[in-house]
């Protein structure tokens, strides 16, 4: 049961992410169709497992929500406009249960009042006697008979809850005539299966009445929590045929049972339909036989085989999709990286010994451990669009309480990174989307007086670029302003009063601890807490941070991280007896040490190519050889050469972590065990290529000062 509820407790998030998504959507865009059926199932889905293991709270609340939406489904409530924030709020309430109840605490009065709030707002939309502009589609009340259509499926406790499902059936007869019932029993299991006290019971009914929705719903209303009922009203057989269909269980497949039991056609016209289609040669396809016969709406045919579609799809998805816990994937990448290791340290015993045999026996063995490393790696891949999609939701509320109109634009949603990451990315891309709403954004008044669109646009986009991950926050509000960033400095003693500070210099100012240029305390800003954490959180998963603005334009900032914390590609080099990985992916080029005495630059190929000569840099002492190296790297487009004594070649690295005494060391990004027993250095390319280039911008000779840059300050 515990394992069950933990399915329920993961389910119940998955449904209120795509309520909220669907609400979001039909805010954002007031014209696009809403799936008010998909937010229906949802909420219905969360009430129903919720009763299965005795969540009395969740079942009540959600029965209301559930009504309410029953109303929109019917036409009788327009969504939009403001019942939309409302259930956006009852997604939030829904989440706190189920938060509640998975930490075992039971709901405190602060929960309970908030449920009371809402319940009574919903109700409010129940008891509205007119409907609101999205109601032109409402069914007509029926002045004389129609033929409705109902689809009902029994709950496995009706027979436990001492419910006759037939006698329901039966009544039906006193407020009108049933034309035709088709028995489903597809839920039915096998013999050793069977609960004698379970209801497996399903039926399609064709019922001839003159009673409205409302009296036809009473007949089931001691049953209606327990069962689904759908019912599609008379002279809208194309519309609401095609919302049944879609309504409809996964099983069957076959495009003549699902048009049988949506009441389309009769199990007779489908038995002559298929008896026209044997004979035919060749055969076509029932669907449009049966169009073509006049016995169903085109439109019909078409729904019902888009439904096909998405059954076979759906099938194929669960069938190669498993749910695996994520301790056990954390516990599978920590036993990969020991035997990365152990592979490494028997390749160099096969060296030293010099056997050719055993040589190639670790050549393959190499091979085969790097593909358990990259498929296991991989199980730990997740899209970033998770984590982009909850943004709409903060867009959408922190908008509304600024009094301004945002639109949240993501791209690259596709793009994967190590589950690790994007479950420390949340917080930092949180504390840039909000300063970009609250501080990027313009008010109306000012987007107006600049020519600018009335709605203002914060972008979210991800990329892979030399096997690291960049993430982009931009907006198009009007860009730092750099002359209060500096007066704000120069008033907190950042920035002597002579000093005149480049602008990017201004902009990094944004990062210092405790900074802020907002003149009240909100809830949002005020306090300078933020931007320096997000450089705090992002430097600590061995990131970097970047920040261009363009004033009247503009923000954007450019984080880039690792794609995985755990195993990367490195190349060795050594600086005398000191070993440090270069991460693979930012290798360009190994070419030999060239250099005129007293130059920290050097000619590539007719370009200049700053130098970082690491003996000098870490202050490593020694002699260097007469001949060393030069590992040409690159980062986010700047360039740089690493000269060291000697080039190692390639190898599977093992990322450890570096001890608090190392932390904030910058140059250094980790450190890995090699296969010998001994530590390796892991270099942070983009700090030291950053240095490399001011360095070479600046032309500061002095080694010392370099490595006080590099390694004392941020």
């Amino acid at each position: 049961m515990d394992d069950a509820l933990k399915t329920f407790f993961s389910e119940a998030r998955e449904l209120l992410a795509d309520m909220e998504t669907a609400l979001l959507g039909a805010d954002e865009s007031p014209t696009a169709e809403l799936d008010v059926n998909a937010i229906f199932r949802a909420a219905h889905t969360i009430k129903g497992s919720a009763g299965l293991f005795g969540l009395d709270g969740v079942v009540r609340f959600t029965h209301v929500l559930e009504s309410v939406l029953d109303e929109v489904r019917a036409g009788s409530v327009a969504i939009r406009g403001p019942l939309l924030p409302l259930l956006l709020r009852c997604c939030d309430h829904v989440g706190a249960w189920v938060d509640a109840l998975e930490s075992g605490a039971e709901p405190g009065p602060a929960h309970r009042a908030v449920e009371d709030t809402l319940l009574v707002q919903l109700r409010a939309f129940l008891d509205a006697p007119a409907a609101a502009p999205e109601a032109a589609a409402a069914e007509p009340a029926p002045a004389a008979e129609g033929q409705w259509h109902l689809s009902i499926r029994f709950g496995a406790d009706v027979l436990r809850n001492g419910m006759d499902p037939l006698a329901f059936v039966r009544y039906l007869s006193s407020i009108g005539r049933v034309e035709r019932i088709v028995t489903l029993p597809d839920a039915v299991p096998t013999l050793e299966d069977l609960d004698p006290e379970g209801c497996c019971l399903g039926f399609e009914i064709a019922l001839v009445t003159a009673a409205d929705r409302a009296t036809i719903e009473s007949v089931f209303e001691f049953v209606i929590d327990d069962c689904e009922l759908r019912l599609v009203p008379p002279r809208s057989r194309v519309a609401e045929y095609i919302d049944l269909i879609r309504a409809l269980p996964e099983q069957p497949e076959r495009i003549g049972e699902i048009l049988v039991r949506c009441g389309s056609i009769t199990e007779r016209e489908l038995v002559e339909a298929l008896g026209v289609q044997r004979e035919a040669d060749p055969a076509p396809r029932l669907g449009a036989l049966l169009a073509e016969q006049g016995r169903v709406a085109p439109e019909v045919v078409e729904a019902a085989l888009d439904r096909q579609r998405q059954v076979r799809e759906t099938r194929s998805s669960e069938a190669s999709t498993i749910r695996v816990d994520a301790a056990k994937l954390d516990r599978l990448i920590t036993l990969v990286g020991e035997l990365v290791i152990a592979a490494a340290g028997a390749r160099q015993a096969g060296r030293r010994v010099r056997d050719l045999e055993l040589q190639e026996a670790h050549a393959t063995l190499d091979a085969l451990v790097q593909d358990v490393r990259d498929s296991a790696l991989n199980l730990r891949m997740v899209r970033i669009g998770a984590t982009f999609s909850r943004f709409k939701r903060v867009v959408h509320d922190v908008a509304h309480e600024l009094g301004k109109d945002i639109e949240l634009v993501v791209s690259g949603e596709d793009t994967e990174l190590d589950k690790t990451v994007v479950e420390k990315l949340g917080d930092p891309l949180m504390h840039l989307v909000r300063n970009a709403i609250d501080h990027g954004i313009d008010s109306p008044e000012q987007r107006a007086a600049r020519g600018k669109p009335a709605r203002g646009v914060v972008g979210l986009n991800a990329f892979h670029d030399s096997g690291a991950i960049v993430i982009e926050v931009s907006d198009d509000g009007g860009g730092l302003n750099r002359e209060r960033i500096l007066a704000k400095a120069r008033e907190r003693g950042l920035v002597a009063p002579d000093q005149v500070p480049a602008d990017h210099e201004i902009d990094q100012l944004i990062f210092e601890a405790g900074f802020s240029t907002a003149e009240k305390v909100t809830n949002l800003s005020g306090r300078g807490v933020g931007m320096d954490v997000v450089k705090q959180n992002i430097t600590a998963l061995r990131g970097s941070v970047a920040l261009a603005s363009r004033p009247g334009e503009g923000t954007t900032v450019t984080v880039r991280l690792p794609l995985t914390l755990a195993i990367i590609n490195g190349f060795q080099v050594a600086v005398g007896r000191s070993m440090f990985v270069v991460p693979m992916e930012m290798v360009d080029e190994c070419v030999a040490y060239s250099c005129a005495d007293g130059h920290d630059y050097t000619d590539l190929r007719g370009g200049v190519l700053p130098l970082v000569r690491l003996r000098d840099l870490f202050g490593l002492g020694g002699v260097a050889p007469a001949r060393q190296n030069i590992v040409v790297v690159q980062c986010g487009g700047a360039r740089c050469g690493l000269v060291v004594d000697a080039l190692l070649g390639e190898s599977q690295t093992v990322i450890k972590p570096l001890s608090r005494m190392f932390q904030d060391v910058r140059g250094i990004s980790g450190s890995a065990l090699l296969g010998s027993g001994d530590v390796a250095l892991i270099l942070d390319v983009p700090a030291i290529a950053k240095l490399a280039l001011a360095r070479h911008a600046s032309r500061a000779p002095s080694n010392d000062y370099d490595r006080q840059r590099l390694v004392a300050t941020v």
